[in-house]
Formats: structure tokens, C-alpha cells, sequence
């Protein structure tokens, strides 16, 4: 039997295995299942809706999932696998649900921490306040490969630099809710979002018109009307684009989805070409100015006059363009040193030091391999910890020490003596499950959690996320690129708390910005 609180009966479980009188909660925090084994009260419904499906239902469902997504083309590029260029991203049908409660909370946190970001990779080309105040070491900042010489001085349109964010979230085993890092230069992912909700409201019909679940619809509007936002000379019919590396790309399916759902044009580096101080898009009809490029490309590969010579991705010139305010990028250059891990360490301190507030959402608890005492315990610890590269992304460059092998560990000793600046280490967490399809049951698999945060006239907090998730049995590595796929991620309506303010000025702090104790689950 499953009891689900609050209703006069208990759901008596159909004899099939999709369904939750095999599911196994172990000793994780369990997004839809409480301790006690009832769902959580926000997973109620879903929990009702499932029980009650025919014997098979949900497996034919998810095959029907898995064929829409085959046949809409949307993948995702794996550089490293030589058995073919593109895959088809996995999708589980069973959501991640978070409370209305819960995600006021996480969007007054991220919108604390994008403001600070944003203050601080200001400061970081101008003042540098906060290293004459001793807050972060300056070699943190000068030994990092984010930081660009080449961006000091600059003034991004709006003094806006990270304009689109993705902050991965991870719920640890007390069901606390913590930031594992900060993706600033191009975050991607948010097509599947999109995507995802698309697939789940067509076959789960039922559940959306019971349930009052947010939308992220409108995510390509809000996205469109913030890079308008920042149109330098403050037209009111800007060309916006996307500028994207090329089909080969990993995330070349969403770079054409965004401009489509935007009604921009899509564009690669040839495309575009720089004359009389501005940037002039090809078309059949001859050249037309262009004022905001959303860019998908890395800062190396963005104009070969500025950064890599050998960049046949960029625009010449685009630089000597954005330095004179003839020209939009979003996200603006030289923001990739907050994505650097080492720097992540300090981005307590940095919210302190500009907003004179503790963090919403804490960091993960983090060892900086550069300071001696930290190092010494990373290297005591190597087989407890979770080690990685500051400057690597997709699940590489890690080491997960519980399920490492000695030569790995004395691999990544050798590592961090060589070179400590390039690495942290963490505790390894257990991080949250959510119910999820295998071959012949419901099985718990880890899940993150990643957020899409705009920041323009205001800042806006996509109801929802990428929920990535683990799909190999005990693994922690979500990244698509490693075996992960991905989950819908259903934000409730409030219905028990008066809403609370969900956007911040750009001119100043977030309204609804109050100190709060680090967020605990239901």
C-alpha cells in the first residue's frame, strides 16, 4: 500500500513494475518520496496519477517520449565519441517537483547571487576593490585563465556583464539545497527545458490540469526582450542574432532553437563582418547592422584580434566594436573567471563584501588546493573527496576519490602537487534521488538542478531548470557528455504563501532581498 497523507484512502499498488511497491527510497534525500514513504505533499498528484495507470502505461509513455525526441532532432554533439557526431539527449518521464515555498527561497537566492556576481566582475575591471581589501587573493585572480587583460576598463551597455546564467544546484542528504558551481561565459541547456515541458504536458495531460504547475514558455520572450535591453544606443527595433560556432558544435541544436523561438536570425562568424565601427550581418539584400549578438562562442574563439589568432569561429574587429559602444554581447566578455572553480570558493565572501548579506543558498564546502592547509588535507583525504579542475566543464578533469582506483588517486596526488592553483576539492555528497524508469522498475537515480537566471531590466528566474540526472545505477556525474539525461522540473504555484517579489532592478538590489537561514526541505 501507498498512503498518501491527507486523503481518506491508500492507494493499493497494481501488481506491474512501473510502479513505486519495489522503489527501493535508500538512504538519500528523495525529491517525490518522504522518509516515511509517502510523497511528499507537493508529489501527491503525480504520485495518484501514476498508481492509478493501466499496467504498462508508464512504460509505453516514455518509449512515445523517447520517439518525439528522436523524430524533433533534438540532440545534443559528443566530441570525444568517435562512434557518431550526434546523440539524442536521454529523457526520464517521471519529474523533479519543487513547492511554490521551497522555490521563493531558491529564486531570492539566485537572484542574491547574480547581483553580487555581477558587482564583483565589475569591480574585478575596474577598481578591483575587493583585492586591495584583501577579500580574494589577487594571484586567485591573475592565475586565471577567466580573467582577460583584454576586458579591463570595459562598460558593458547597462553595466550588465552576466546577462545569462546557469547555477547548478544540489540537494545533500539533510535535503539542503546548495550551489555546486556558477556557469557564466555560455550555459546551455535550456532548450530542454523547454522541450521537456512540451513532451510532458502532451503526455501527461491529465496531471497539467490538475496540478498548477508554472510555465518556462516564455522563457525565448524574456530572453528577447533583455538582450533589446541592452541595445547599445537604446533603438527601439534592434537587430538581435545568435551567434553560434557552427553545426559541429555540442550545443548546436539550441542555438538554433533560441533564434528560431526568438525570431532572430541564427549566424556563424562568417556572417558577420566589422566596418566603420559596426558590426554588418550579410543578408541577400545587402549588409544590415546588427546591434546585439547573444554569442554562444568562448571568449577565445570571439574576435582573432583580440584573443586566439587562430580563431576562424569570431568576427575580426568585434572588440575595437563592443569597446565603443557600437555593439551588444551577451553574455559580455571576461566573465568566465566567476566560472572558474578556484573562484567559486570565494563567492560567500564576495556576496558579504558587496551586498552586506549572508548567502541565501550556501556553496558547497570547499578545499583550495593553492592554500597550504587546505592542500594538506585534500591530499590526506584524496580517497573521501570529489577533486576537480578549476577550468574544466562537462564532468571531466574529476576525480570522485570513493570511486576511484589507487593509480587514479596517485594519479591526481601528482596532480595537485604539480599544479594546486587548478584544483579544489569537495566532499562527496549525496546528493538527492528522484524516481526514475529502468529496464524493469523504478529506481532512484541523482539528480541536479540547473536554474536559468536573465538578468536585464530586471532579474528573472526561470521557474524550473534543467533537472540532469545520473542514469547509471550509484553514478554522481549528471553531464550529458558522461551518461546523464535529463528530467522535466515542475515548480508549483504558491497556494499557502502570499507571493513574494520574483524580480530585482537593475539598478540596485533585489526588492524582495531579506537574510535567511540556508534552505531546508519540505
Amino acid at each position: 500500500m501507498l498512503h498518501v497523507a491527507g486523503t481518506e484512502r491508500s492507494i493499493r499498488l497494481v501488481p506491474d513494475d512501473m510502479n513505486f511497491s519495489r522503489y527501493e527510497r535508500g538512504d538519500f534525500y528523495d525529491e517525490m518520496i518522504s522518509s516515511s514513504g509517502e510523497p511528499h505533499p507537493a508529489s501527491r498528484l503525480l504520485a495518484r496519477e501514476i498508481e492509478g495507470l493501466p499496467s504498462g502505461e508508464l512504460k509505453m509513455r516514455q518509449k512515445a517520449a523517447e520517439r518525439a525526441l528522436m523524430q524533433a532532432g533534438i540532440t545534443f554533439n559528443v566530441y570525444s565519441d568517435n562512434r557518431g557526431v550526434e546523440k539524442t539527449l536521454p529523457f526520464d518521464l517521471i519529474p523533479r517537483i519543487v513547492s511554490g515555498t521551497e522555490w521563493s527561497r531558491l529564486e531570492k537566492g539566485l537572484q542574491q547571487r547574480i547581483l553580487a556576481l555581477n558587482l564583483f566582475l565589475d569591480d574585478l575591471y575596474h577598481d578591483q576593490k575587493i583585492l586591495k581589501d584583501g577579500i580574494i587573493p589577487r594571484e586567485v585572480i591573475a592565475s586565471s585563465t577567466g580573467f582577460r587583460q583584454q576586458c579591463v576598463g570595459l562598460k558593458p551597455p547597462q553595466g550588465i556583464w552576466c546577462h545569462v546564467t546557469g547555477t547548478d544546484l544540489v540537494r545533500d542528504q539533510t535535503g539542503q539545497i546548495l550551489v555546486l558551481e556558477d556557469n557564466i561565459r555560455c550555459p546551455s541547456g535550456v532548450s530542454y527545458v523547454i522541450e521537456n515541458r512540451r513532451l510532458m504536458k502532451s503526455l501527461f495531460p491529465e496531471v497539467f490540469s490538475g496540478a498548477r504547475i508554472r510555465p518556462v514558455s516564455n522563457y525565448a520572450a524574456r530572453l528577447r526582450d533583455m538582450l533589446e535591453f541592452i541595445t547599445p544606443d537604446g533603438g527601439t527595433q534592434p537587430r538581435v542574432v545568435v551567434l553560434t560556432p557552427g553545426r559541429y558544435n555540442s550545443a548546436y541544436f539550441e542555438h538554433s532553437f533560441l533564434a528560431q523561438q526568438m525570431g532572430v536570425e541564427l549566424v556563424e562568424g562568417s556572417d558577420l563582418v566589422v566596418h566603420e565601427g559596426f558590426v554588418w550581418m550579410r543578408t541577400t539584400s545587402g549588409f544590415e547592422r546588427v546591434d546585439v549578438i547573444y554569442r554562444r562562442i568562448d571568449d577565445d574563439f570571439l574576435d582573432p584580434r583580440a584573443f586566439r589568432t587562430d580563431s576562424m569561429l569570431g568576427v575580426p574587429g568585434l572588440m575595437e566594436v563592443y569597446k565603443a559602444g557600437n555593439v551588444a554581447l551577451a553574455n559580455a566578455p571576461g566573465t568566465g573567471v566567476a566560472d572558474d572553480k578556484a573562484v567559486y570558493a570565494y563567492i560567500p565572501r564576495v556576496i558579504r563584501y558587496y551586498l552586506g548579506e549572508e548567502p541565501i543558498i550556501p556553496n558547497v564546502t570547499t578545499y583550495i588546493c593553492s592554500e597550504e592547509q587546505d592542500q594538506r588535507y585534500v591530499l590526506e583525504h584524496l580517497g573521501e573527496l570529489v577533486v576537480k579542475a578549476a577550468n574544466e566543464s562537462g564532468g571531466y578533469g574529476m576525480l570522485i576519490g570513493p570511486h576511484a582506483t589507487r593509480e587514479q588517486i596517485e594519479e591526481f596526488r601528482r596532480l595537485v602537487i604539480a599544479n594546486p592553483r587548478n584544483y579544489i576539492a569537495q566532499p562527496t555528497l549525496s546528493l538527492s534521488r528522484v524516481p526514475t524508469i529502468c529496464e524493469t522498475n523504478l529506481e532512484g537515480r541523482h539528480v541536479d538542478l540547473r536554474p536559468y537566471i536573465l538578468y536585464g531590466r530586471d532579474i528573472f528566474v526561470l521557474p524550473g531548470g534543467l533537472t540532469r540526472v545520473a542514469l547509471r545505477k550509484g553514478s554522481l556525474v549528471v553531464n550529458s557528455s558522461q551518461g546523464g539525461g535529463t528530467k522535466d522540473t515542475w515548480v508549483l504555484a504558491e497556494t499557502d504563501d502570499s507571493p513574494m517579489p520574483s524580480t530585482a532592478t537593475a539598478g540596485g538590489r533585489p526588492q524582495s532581498m531579506v537574510l535567511a537561514s540556508p534552505l531546508i526541505s519540505h
